[in-house]
């Protein structure tokens, strides 16, 4: 009786009423400051205009930590991982998207280095040109290699938000009262931990060496 909008919903009317009572309802149950991420999404998924690349990727990160959020209270009858797991899949599929055209690209770079290589003599007799050649290829060299390192860290961080998910499900189910130290855990402890696993794998190969 007191909803600002009745059922049955659309994706629109349900962030509409996410909104109207955030405070009084939602507020309670995750934390208020996710009031953002439903504005993000109200905002971009209703606007006239084309996604970006870009702009799908921090949909999707809002759509994970949303669903992630309400997953401490509870799986919603199992809908809540399946919901999850699709929009991780799609997280993984742009990520695959993306890393094809910034190989492309790279390969790209490689190849107009590689003509470069083969006018060396011809270039060594304009300095000028040379040097414009290669300030406009490095930066396009350094963009691509930074782009690949976040598409490598996308694909950690969805890799361990769908396991702390499930971790988070399987606690709920052996024992509820150790659900809230399951989610202190976090990304960066995560990786913090992988760094410290890779200099062990590295100290041990290097053994090996000698």
């Amino acid at each position: 009786q007191v909803l600002y909008l009745k059922p049955p919903w659309t994706l629109a009317n349900l962030l509409k009423c996410y909104k109207k009572h955030w405070m009084a309802v939602f507020g309670y149950v995750v934390p208020r400051s996710l009031l953002s991420t439903i504005e993000c999404l109200s905002k971009h998924l209703y606007a006239d205009k084309p996604f970006d690349s870009s702009t799908v990727r921090v949909l999707l990160q809002e759509s994970q930590t949303l669903l992630h959020a309400f997953s401490t209270r509870s799986d919603y009858d199992g809908v809540l991982p399946r919901a999850y797991a699709e929009v991780t899949k799609l997280w993984e599929t742009l990520g695959e998207v993306r890393a094809a055209l910034v190989e492309q690209d790279l390969s790209e770079d490689i190849m107009v280095l590689s003509e470069n290589a083969v006018c060396e003599t011809m270039e060594a007799t304009t300095p000028s040109l040379q040097s414009t050649e290669e300030k406009e290829l490095q930066p396009s060299f350094h963009v691509a290699q930074e782009n690949r390192h976040q598409e490598i860290w996308a694909v950690l961080q969805g890799v361990w938000n769908t396991m702390n998910l499930y971790s988070i499900e399987l606690f709920q189910k052996l024992e509820p009262s150790a659900v809230s130290m399951a989610a202190k855990a976090s990304f960066e402890e995560a990786f913090l931990g992988l760094q410290k696993l890779l200099a062990a794998v590295k100290d041990i190969r290097e053994g090996i060496g000698r």
